[in-house]
Formats: structure tokens, sequence, C-alpha cells
């Protein structure tokens, strides 16, 4: 069905890819594989007309194509769910799927509203997705956003979908009804092209798999002949034993300790306490209330009631200034909705929280605001050609880096991560897993969201469990286990 033969596209100071040959089969499940910065979604791109290729040619059921736009694209039959969501927030979930293609009146200018959601109900209840299509956008949670984008993308009556980190956002249960619709568009002929970190997920459900790495075509192997172990190594260049590098911390004394907190229908009577040294794992099912809580501990939303304690002493965090002030960082799970200063440089998006700190008698101190700057970046390992690279620009591993390092150059007490590895390649996960553990051993609190069990399981001292806004069970990291923690996130135990 695609042919993509010989692309290769530079941006400034970066080579992304080189003579790049891939090509997908109809009715297959084409896993494109490879560490941030590979070239994958810059690849992909490319095919839907968002970028032009320097050189190379793309064929599409047989034949010669040049899309200029991602309309063009569209009209051929080649739709893509983007890894960064994009969504209108104001409009509704059914103005967002039928953006740009609003069914209208007969002989009329009027978009036919009624008939709009119409058409919207019947495609979200072949879909079983249950989310109303009058909800505006901005009311949902990144999950269900996730969801909605994955309707848009089947709305189009594809040939061919480009899938890039789907499920990055959405818990197991979502996954597995995200597979049994890519099952049934396989049926129907459709090919999918899977972008995905997550190994067990690639095993699972594609036929096949193509490596790239750093902008190079590595293999194309059948799923059923390769091992883990094997693709591993295709994509980092090198074996990778510790997934996840969790290394013994001295666990001090509590920290943080909130008490009572509740905000409306998100949460209610949540209490945590935090240690020096100590990584917290907070799981939970999509809707449990643990990012809410947690950007009510950083003053983003402020709870309806409840206390905070650092080191004992009650403190009044009502906007993410207070948090800042107290050395609290958050690392939020949209790095590019409410993380990231996209038209920014490495430099500025890494100050932009701590710039006061490097002003002298009105003037920036350049100097040492880069220096430090650059340590982080050699500390981090963060893939940039320089400071003031946009950070746009670079790949999505490397952007949540670049959001890490803001946290760290606040010399941040409690760190916040929600999803830190969201998105990120096996090397790159393992560069942040290890990285929390060297903070952790210097005293750091950490608090980790996380939606992967095995990272959870992984790298947590200690985990709380969430169901439906309220705390059901906290785990020693002894205790813990896939089935204990499902238990507590599904209410089998409270």
């Amino acid at each position: 069905m695609l042919e993509m033969i010989k692309i290769s596209k530079e941006f400034p100071g970066v080579r992304a890819l080189n003579n790049v040959d891939f090509r997908v089969r109809k009715g297959t499940i084409h896993a494109l594989m490879g560490e941030n910065g590979a070239g994958k979604s810059t690849l992909m791109k490319i095919l839907i007309g968002l970028y032009k290729a320097d050189s190379g040619e793309i064929k599409f059921n047989g034949e010669l194509v040049k899309f200029q736009s991602i309309q063009d694209a569209l009209n051929a039959g080649i739709s893509m769910i983007h890894q960064e969501l994009s969504p209108v927030p104001y409009m509704t979930v059914a103005e967002n799927i039928f953006l740009g293609r609003e069914p209208r009146h007969k002989n009329s200018f009027w978009v036919n509203d009624r008939e709009m959601e119409r058409k919207t109900v019947e495609l979200l209840k072949q879909l079983e997705i249950s989310i109303d299509p009058r909800e505006k956008m901005l009311n949902l949670s990144t999950a269900y956003m996730q969801m909605v984008e994955i309707a848009k993308a089947i709305s189009y009556d594809s040939k061919l979908i480009i899938m890039d980190e789907p499920t990055s956002a959405i818990t197991e249960k979502e996954v597995e009804h995200l597979f049994r619709i890519i099952k049934w568009l396989k049926s129907k002929g459709v090919a999918i092209i899977y972008i995905s970190h997550k190994m067990d997920e690639i095993f699972k459900i594609a036929d096949e798999i193509t490596v790239l790495r750093d902008g190079e075509l590595v293999d194309t192997v059948l799923s059923s002949q390769t091992s883990r172990e094997k693709l591993i190594e295709m994509m980092v260049g090198r074996e990778l034993k510790h997934l996840f590098p969790k290394e013994e911390a001295q666990i001090g004394d509590v920290i943080l300790e909130i008490k009572n907190f509740s905000r409306g229908k998100k949460f209610k009577n949540v209490n945590i306490k935090v240690r020096k040294g100590e990584i917290l794992g907070v799981a939970g099912l999509m809707g449990a209330g643990r990012t809410e809580v947690m950007e009510s501990l950083f003053g983003i939303v402020p709870p309806d009631t409840g206390e905070v304690y650092i080191n004992g002493k009650k403190v009044n965090i009502r906007s993410p200034q207070d948090a800042v002030k107290h050395k609290i960082g958050f690392l939020t799970e949209d790095r590019k909705f409410s993380g990231l200063y996209l038209p920014l440089s490495v430099k500025d998006n890494m100050s932009i929280v701590n710039i006061n700190n490097y002003i002298k008698t009105g003037l920036i101190n350049h100097k040492a605001l880069e220096d430090d700057c650059n340590k982080l970046v050699e500390m981090l390992n963060i893939k940039t050609p320089g400071l003031d690279q946009i950070v746009n620009n670079l790949s999505g591993g490397n952007q949540q880096k670049v959001l890490i390092a803001r946290w760290l150059l606040i010399n941040a007490d409690i760190l916040i991560l929600d999803e830190p590895t969201r998105g990120i390649d096996v090397g790159a996960k393992a560069e942040i897993h290890r990285l929390m553990s060297n903070l952790a051993k210097q005293g750091k609190a950490i608090i980790m969201i996380s939606s992967e069990l095995p990272e959870i399981l992984g790298m947590s001292d200690r985990i709380v469990v969430m169901h439906e806004g309220r705390l059901t069970g906290e785990l020693s990291r002894a205790e813990a286990s896939q089935e204990n923690i499902m238990k507590y996130a599904t209410g089998m135990v409270s």
C-alpha cells in the first residue's frame, strides 16, 4: 500500500532522516520504532504533507504522490493521530471531530449541529467510546482527549491510519479497547502504522516492525521472528539490561504531608505523606483523581478543603508561584499543552521559572545562567545543537528532559512527576529512572504518577492507589504486585 523510498530530511544543525526506506502492506499493523530523535515522527510528518522531504519519493497504492498539505493526505486516504494532542479546547467533542467538514443545512451556509451530533453519537457508539458529544474538550481528561483523536482519525474512513503513541495517556482497559478497534480496522483492509515505545503492545498487536536509529533504517522484521531483547538492541545500538535502575536511598523524615484534601467531585479526604529520599508511586485508573490531587497541591486549582505541611510546618499554597517558593516542582503529564513554551529556546524553557535568581542590578547574568543550563544538558544527556535551539525542534524525549531540567534549576526539594516517561523510548526511560534514583539519593522527595504498572512497581519505595477520587490503598515495595494494585484501583478493596 505504501512505499517511502530514500527519504532524507535535514533541520538546522540536525540530520533527521538519511535515505530511509519504509514499506507498509495493506491490512497489516506495522510498528515503527526507535529512540526519541530517531526520526519516526519526522518520517510520518513527511508522509502526511506536514514536512517536505529534501529527497526521496512516496508511492501510495502504486501511484507516485507529493502531498503539499495534510488535507492532500486526508483526501488520498491517510490520517494521523499525533502524539501531542491539539484539541480546540472551547469547542465540543462533535465540533472537534468534524472541524473543517461540518455538515450543513441543505442549500445553506449554516452548520447542522443536530446532524453533526448525530454522526458523532453514531461514531462513538460504533467505537464503544462513552463521551457526550456536546462536552467541551477542555473539560475532558488527557485520556478522553486521546480517545476523541482516535475517533476523529477513524471518521475520515482512511485506508491508512498513523497512530503516534496512541496509548501514552490511556489505561490498560482503554488500551484493550483500542486494540479491538485496530483489529476491526485491520479486518476491513485498513493498514495501521503504529508508533510506540511499549514493547508489550508491539508484540501483542504488530505484524511487522521497522526500527530507525539516528535517522537511518536499521531493519524491518516480522514481530513473530524477533524478541524484546533483540528489538531493544536494534533501537539503542547496545544491550539494555536495566530498564528500572532503582537504587536504595536513605529515606528520612516526612518532608510533605497533605491532610484531608477535597475538591468537588474530583477527590475527597485524600491524605498523603512523603519522606525525604523516597519515591512515592501514585497508581490508579483513568479518572481516579491522581493528577487532580497533585494539581491542587501545586496550586493550579486549589482544593476546597485541606492542609499542606512542609517539614512539619503548615504552608499556604494557592498558586504555582507559592509552590515554587516552597521548592515544589511539577512535571505535567502533557508537556506541550501545559508544560513547554514551544516557540522559545531550550535555555528559556529551562530558566523561565527561576530567571529572577540570575538578575543582578536589573541585568541577567547570562554566563552564570548558561553555565548552569549547560551542566543540566550534559547531566540529562539532552540532544540539542545548543541552548538557543527552539524547543519545538527537539524530539519528545528531549523536550521532557528540558522540563525536568527546569525544576532541577530551582533545586526543588519535592518533585511531582506526572507520567514522567510518557512517549519516551526505552533508552531515555532508563536515563530518567536513573536520574530519579540519583535525586532520591540526594534526599529529594519524588511523587511519581504513572499509568504503567511495571514503572510503578520498578521505581517506587511505596505506592498509594486511588479509585474514583479516594485513596483506597497503600502498599510497601515488598507488598506491591500488579494484582494488589489493581484490586485497590478497581475498588475491590478499600
